[in-house]
């Protein structure tokens, strides 16, 4: 059941990523062309070079187009993708499994989204016809329900819950303080969260993640020719894709405090990549943090912590940048931005840097001998998503 995968058959040798912020002065262009060129310096390749391209966005663009005209491609196919957020990590997702099959040497996947300036405050989600029985929530109302439900099935109170939230979030904003990349840049005390308005249920302003501008860029070639194109390359261990059927949206027995897509996603990734005790043999993740309560369930989705347990660990501080198990070391969605189409490249980006030994000093990683790095993207809403899950490693076998 699941991929069989192609562990140690594809390598990473060339990444980018623009800052995540409010570019008001540049457009989608100037985002994809600055992200590729960083990829293209990074691996020692030019454009011409890369046998095709995948561009993951949501809304930024309609085909390969979007991608072909910045550059000025010549001949060469484009493929554009869209997977809601999950979409970036989907074009890597493409791209790789295109070289492992042998149809190409060289590819490239590049994610990007420009929205900052369209007059909306978000992503302008237009309305697909269906039979009047979707949910017409905001994101933020539907991922709020999982605070009470994980208090409630836990026995943890409203006053610890909103402890454990501001923990994640004071954690994510002090990494991301740290990263010159990121779209906010400031410590913020977990006192001042808990004290902000509240938007939907327990959810205050600096419970929910910011929408930013950004592309972010990656060049995968056969592991066999890693080598040619860098001497720290990094080897894809695992790609797993998981599409729910929106049965949780309808099942009484749905109670918010689990994602069932992420934890199928997470079993298919592990067993890919061999990967028996995540706690022990990750050395960072990279999760989709677009609500607090989202990235606590995920602790236990992703079998960081038991069930039921991810709360204490959180205000043990078992996932901060000192801690067991470092999440969102470059800041997460939450302090880094989210630009849907390029937020799985980016998170990919940070692998990147720490299983490199590139990354800034004041947040790097601790270096303690594992080797592995898990991303992770959600699209969609409790009970009814799609979940993706990459395992990278600076080392084969």
């Amino acid at each position: 059941m699941g991929s069989h995968g192609i562990k140690d058959r594809v390598a990473i040798v060339g990444m980018g990523c623009t800052p995540f912020v409010e570019h008001w002065d540049r457009g989608t262009d100037d985002l994809l062309i600055e992200a590729t060129a960083e990829a293209f310096a990074d691996a020692g390749v030019r454009k011409e070079q890369v046998d095709a391209y995948w561009l993951g966005t949501a809304q930024s663009g309609m085909s390969g187009l979007t991608l072909a005209k910045p550059l000025q491609l010549q001949g060469k196919p484009v493929t554009r993708v869209e997977n809601m957020c999950a979409t970036g990590s989907d074009a890597l997702r493409q791209a790789a499994y295109a070289v492992a099959s042998g149809a190409y040497d060289v590819a490239m996947a590049v994610g990007v989204e420009k929205v900052k300036d369209g007059g909306f405050q978000g992503l302008n989600a237009f309305p697909i016809p269906g039979d009047g029985t979707a949910r017409t929530l905001t994101a933020a109302a539907m991922f709020s329900m999982v605070v009470p439900a994980y208090g409630e099935k836990y026995g943890v109170s409203e006053g610890e819950m909103r402890e454990v939230l501001s923990h994640i979030a004071a954690k994510n904003h002090y990494n991301g303080a740290r990263n010159p990349r990121a779209q906010f840049r400031k410590e913020i005390a977990a006192e001042k969260i808990s004290a902000m308005p509240k938007l939907a249920g327990q959810l205050g302003v600096f419970d929910c993640a910011g929408v930013a501008d950004g592309a972010a860029a990656a060049i995968v070639v056969r592991a066999e020719d890693a080598h040619l194109y860098t001497d720290k390359p990094l080897y894809i261990k695992a790609l797993s894709l998981v599409a729910g059927n929106g049965s949780g949206v309808i099942d009484p027995e749905y109670d918010y405090t689990t994602f069932r897509e992420i934890a199928a996603c997470a079993e298919d990734a592990y067993r890919q990549a061999g990967v028996t005790d995540p706690r022990e043999e990750l050395a960072m993740a990279e999760v989709h943090d677009c609500f607090t309560p989202t990235e606590l369930v995920l602790m236990e989705d992703l079998r960081f912590a038991d069930r039921g347990t991810a709360w204490k660990d959180v205000l043990a501080g078992a996932f901060d940048l000192d801690g067991r198990l470092p999440v969102n070391p470059d800041g997460g969605l939450k302090s880094f931005g989210h630009p849907v189409g390029a937020s799985g490249l980016r998170m990919m980006f940070e692998a990147w840097l720490q299983l490199r030994g590139v990354a800034p000093a004041e947040r790097r990683i601790p270096a303690d001998g594992r080797k592995l790095a898990l991303t992770h993207n959600l699209g969609g809403y409790p009970g009814d998503m799609v979940s993706f899950i990459s395992i990278l490693g600076n080392e084969l076998g």
